[in-house]
């Protein structure tokens, strides 16, 4: 049947965990492909809320076998207390696979990115030590899943991997963790995580040739890629629909589709060119209707209309097949709504973000009208009011893509499939 990648069009946030979880119902296999614990996918379920940072949000379907890739960077102790919720809720399959070729976050990755947090020039990291353990992976001088399986190996690599981040610690005004103490709890992780550490490539392959339906899971958004988002406040991992292929251990031909998930409206977190954003009462209003607070950290996003040159960016950039639009329903009520079409810098009418000087654009608005009828009933998009439904049209012609999927709600069943994209 081939894989499926769903990607963030944005700057994260933009409801991945409801929409994987609504296409883990087609599919067989759900692979998260990168990132780490910094990103917070957010579920409910018959009005539960559940919020995963490692775990694949196709984790709730029984059945699914779940799959960590080459790709991620884990904290052994976030995925284990993950672990264990799901199995307090007899959801957790023991088919589960954790690639023995991710690497590890560290607490020496942990305590470097909080002090670099505390200086001048901050870019607004969740703190969870992300970016170091990649620095690692780059460097090569990290430690992999695979080394927790060999006590005298990792306890090898960890010494030198201390030795190496000490000066930065140091300069940074922090002192270095001791080895023995990460080698006891690390060693106690790795009993547990044991059993699912395996070659989870080949779990991904071994799917694919037999025909199963595999959902391949992004982290953050397209615009913090570390390639082609707003550089230098971007995650350190490739986020975009490519990552899927290097952080799953996949060939491209294997993808049969790429969905992008945007929001009706725009947020970003942390530092950064945000053209669209919204200050004041107006904005406070879209943050606290859409309960626009991370998942992971709990800091208030900032929010703005829709940004429509950068959705254009991310629908180029990652190939998409179709779009999946949520938060619709936070926009009901409003007497108009305005979208970003363009952008003016420097004279000049651009329809993607520039290379640089995001900062300085000037956004370009066409203001659509609003609806006040409650839509959060809809199951079909000829049950949104016609403005709704105009709006969501506008945002396939302009975005030059077709919309697959409309949330109209928080929990799993307030949703207008339009296209399975398994089909």
């Amino acid at each position: 049947m081939g894989a499926v990648v769903v990607v963030g069009a944005q700057w994260g946030d933009e409801g991945k965990g409801k929409v994987v979880d609504i296409y883990a119902h087609y599919a067989d296999q759900i692979v998260r492909y990168g990132g780490g614990a910094n990103a917070g996918h957010t579920l409910v379920v018959d009005g539960k809320k559940l919020v995963f940072h490692l775990i694949p949000s196709g984790a709730l379907h029984p059945g699914k076998r779940c799959v960590l890739g080459q790709g991620t960077v884990i904290d052994p102790a976030v995925l284990l207390k993950e672990i264990g919720e799901l199995q307090q809720r007899n959801l957790f399959d023991p088919g589960f696979v954790v690639s023995e070729r991710a690497f590890l976050v560290l607490p020496q990755h942990i305590l470097v990115d909080k002090l670099r947090e505390q200086r001048e020039g901050a870019i607004g990291t969740t703190g969870r030590g992300i970016g170091p353990a990649y620095e690692d992976k780059v460097g090569r001088r990290g430690l992999r899943m695979g080394d927790l399986l060999s006590r005298d190996k990792f306890a090898r690599k960890l010494d030198a991997n201390l030795a190496a981040w000490r000066p930065t610690i140091e300069a940074l005004g922090g002192e270095a963790p001791a080895a023995e103490g990460i080698l006891v709890r690390y060693m106690e992780h790795a009993r547990e995580l044991a059993p699912f550490i395996g070659d989870a490539a080949g779990a991904v392959h071994a799917a694919l040739r037999d025909g199963q339906r595999v959902l391949m899971e992004g982290a953050q958004g397209t615009l913090l890629d570390i390639d082609s988002g707003t550089y230098p406040f971007v995650t350190s991992s490739t986020t975009v629909a490519g990552g899927a292929c290097s952080g799953a251990g996949i060939g491209p031909t294997e993808i049969d589709a790429v969905v992008g998930i945007t929001k009706a409206y725009a947020t970003r977190v942390g530092e950064g060119p945000f053209p669209t954003e919204l200050e004041g009462a107006l904005g406070d209003t879209l943050r606290e209707a859409g309960a626009e607070f991370g998942a992971t950290t709990g800091r208030p996003r900032r929010c703005g209309w829709l940004d429509l040159p950068a959705l254009r960016f991310a629908v180029q950039v990652n190939g998409l097949s179709g779009l999946a639009l949520t938060k619709i329903d936070i926009l009901t009520g409003m007497a108009e709504i305005p979208v970003c079409t363009r952008y003016k810098l420097n004279g000049q009418e651009l329809d993607v973000p520039p290379y640089d000087e995001l900062e300085r654009v000037e956004p370009v608005f066409e203001t659509f009208p609003g609806w006040s009828e409650p839509i959060s009933d809809c199951r079909r998009i000829e049950d949104l009011p016609i403005n709704a439904q105009r709006y969501v049209t506008a945002i396939e012609r302009l975005a030059g893509c077709p919309i697959w999927l409309v949330s109209v709600g928080a929990d799993r069943e307030q949703t207008i499939v339009i296209k399975n994209p398994f089909k």
